[in-house]
This record gives structure tokens, C-alpha cells and sequence, in this order.
């Protein structure tokens, strides 16, 4: 049970510093309207593909937020994870696609690593039927790219019916 307090702990504090962080990087840079969508694009995304994954128990979730309510990790995928989509998204709006893809290594490589830590040090995540390391650096990856796609397609039609007017 000590395991249990020190990772509720663990999951307090990440929560904590990220309502801390999310303001400020949110009101960053402008359009704000962006960074609106692309957390909310990408959380509910998030809480899609992780209700997935937990209902083919794929991964498993042991100590979480509200466990008799969720048994999605809703912390990451509601707050960390889309705070994240946003910095990168901020920091590559004007880059091409080389910048775009070596600042996404750059920036899931330490993420990916605490993910992997907690994976074998904490009983926060426990993976299941084959899933691996490698799949949770993809997927995040795969999920990175696409809602960066989605905010430059929103974005492209935006400018076209500024144009219009």
C-alpha cells in the first residue's frame, strides 16, 4: 500500500504543476482559439483511444484519479497530454515538416521515458497483451503528428475564408 500513497502523491503533484503550466502556455501566443482546439481535439481523442485500450485490456491503470469512475488514466489524457499537444503545436506552428518531426523526438523523448519509469517502477501504468515500449513511442507520435495535421488543415481553412471576406 506505501507504493500506492507515494504514486497518488506522484499523480497529485504532476497535476498540480501542469494547472500551473497549462494557463500560461495556453495565453503564450496568440490564437488562442487554437490552442483551445487542439487541447480539445486532442483530449477527447485521447480519452477515445485510452477507453480502447483499457476495455481490450491492453493497458491497465492500477492507481488513477476517481478509479470507481474511470478506469482510463484521465489525468494524462484530459490534462498532461493535451497541455503537451499545445507547447508543441505552439512551438512548431511555422516550421516544415523535418522541424516539425525532429522538435516532436525532442520533446515526447523525455515524456516517453517517464512513461517507461513508471512502467516498471510505479504501479501507475502496467502494459498487457504484447504492448511494448515501442508502441507507446509511436502512438504517441502518430497521435502528435496527427493533431498537428488537423490544427494546419483547420488553420489553411481559416486563412481561405479570411481571404473570401
Amino acid at each position: 500500500m506505501k507504493g500506492n500513497k507515494s504514486d497518488k502523491r506522484f499523480l497529485r503533484v504532476l497535476c498540480i504543476l501542469n494547472l500551473v503550466f497549462l494557463i500560461p502556455i495556453i495565453l503564450r501566443k496568440p490564437p488562442i482559439k487554437d490552442w483551445i482546439v487542439v487541447y480539445l481535439f486532442n483530449a477527447v481523442t485521447n480519452g477515445i483511444i485510452d477507453k480502447l485500450l483499457t476495455s481490450y485490456n491492453i493497458v491497465k491503470y492500477p492507481v488513477r484519479f476517481v478509479p470507481k469512475i474511470f478506469n482510463i488514466h484521465i489525468l494524462f489524457d484530459f490534462l498532461l497530454y493535451p497541455t503537451f499537444t499545445i507547447l508543441y503545436n505552439q512551438v512548431t506552428m511555422k516550421d516544415k515538416p523535418f522541424a516539425i518531426f525532429y522538435k516532436l523526438l525532442f520533446l515526447i523523448t523525455p515524456a516517453f521515458l517517464i512513461e517507461v519509469w513508471a512502467v516498471s517502477k510505479t504501479h501507475l501504468i502496467k502494459w498487457k497483451k504484447g504492448w511494448n515500449w515501442y508502441h507507446t513511442f509511436i502512438s504517441i507520435m502518430f497521435k502528435s503528428l496527427l493533431t498537428r495535421s488537423f490544427i494546419g488543415i483547420i488553420r489553411k481553412i481559416s486563412e481561405k475564408q479570411k481571404i473570401r471576406e
